[in-house]
């Protein structure tokens, strides 16, 4: 059975939520269980998410579309590059 997903948004609300509570004077492991996930994904969370406030997500986010995109045109532009050379070499 699949789970759900939380978003990167939802993320970073659930890792302020376990600093609050630890604040609070809980452990860890109390912290997690109240948000309703996971130790192991609390600490993978943290690790990707940690420190992060919602401006340097949506920046994160930008950024990465941004490199998705420039790795499709280079891959473009370096298939063309190969397709002239191979017939400037008149190997066709």
């Amino acid at each position: 059975m699949a789970g759900k997903r939380d978003k990167p948004e939802g993320i970073v609300l659930k890792l302020r939520q376990v600093e609050v509570l630890q604040g609070q004077g809980n452990s860890i492991a109390d912290a997690v269980r109240q948000i309703g996930v996971t130790q192991p994904t609390y600490f993978r969370w943290s690790k990707e998410y940690g420190g992060m406030s919602r401006d340097q997500l949506k920046r994160l986010k930008e950024l990465e579309a941004e490199n998705t995109r420039l790795r499709c045109a280079v891959s473009d532009l370096t298939l063309d590059k190969m397709i002239l050379a191979e017939a400037a070499r008149g190997n066709f």
